[in-house]
C-alpha cells in the first residue's frame, strides 16, 4: 500500500493505492488506525482477484457470506470510517462486476486486490462513534 495526502488541514484528503495481493478491508482498517481517522468518507475503484461480500441477515444478526471466486471489477466501493470499540473501523459496500456483465454487491468483507485498488479517503475534523447495538447485531454510528 502506498498513500499520499493530497489536501492538508482539518479536512484532510488522502489517496491510497493498494497493491496486488493485499486485502482491501485489512489494509484500509490499518490505514485508518495508523492515521487516527475518526469520521471519513471512502470511495474507490479497481479490481479484485476474489472477494467476499455480505448481506446482513436480520434474524441471524450476521452477514450471509457471498463469495466471488473470480476476477471482478470494483465498479463502486463506498463507505465511511468511524470509531468503534477497537478503533477506527471502515464500513464498506461494494458493487463488483463479473466477466459476463453481471454484478455482485453488498458489505465488503474481504477483497484480494488485483491489480490495484485506488481509494480516496476524505477525513473530517470531528469524530463519529460507532456503538454496538445488541438488538440489531451491528455497531452503528451513534449521533447521541
Amino acid at each position: 500500500m502506498k498513500w499520499q495526502q493530497v489536501q492538508e488541514g482539518p479536512s484532510a484528503v488522502y489517496v491510497v493505492v493498494l497493491d496486488q495481493g493485499e486485502d482491501a478491508v485489512a489494509e484500509l482498517t490499518a490505514f485508518a488506525r495508523d492515521r487516527s481517522l475518526g469520521a471519513s468518507q471512502v470511495t474507490a475503484v479497481g479490481a479484485f482477484s476474489e472477494a467476499v461480500v455480505g448481506w446482513f441477515d436480520r434474524r441471524a444478526k450476521d452477514y450471509r457470506r457471498i463469495p466471488v471466486q473470480q476476477q471482478c471489477e470494483v465498479l463502486s466501493l463506498i463507505g465511511d470510517i468511524a470509531v468503534a470499540d477497537d478503533g477506527p473501523t471502515p464500513h464498506l459496500h461494494a458493487v463488483l462486476g463479473l466477466s459476463d456483465g453481471s454484478t455482485r454487491g453488498g458489505h465488503l468483507l474481504s477483497g484480494r486486490v488485483w491489480p490495484t485498488l485506488e481509494v480516496v479517503v476524505r477525513d473530517s475534523p470531528t469524530e463519529l462513534a460507532k456503538t454496538h447495538r445488541p438488538d440489531i447485531g451491528l455497531a452503528l454510528i451513534d449521533l447521541g
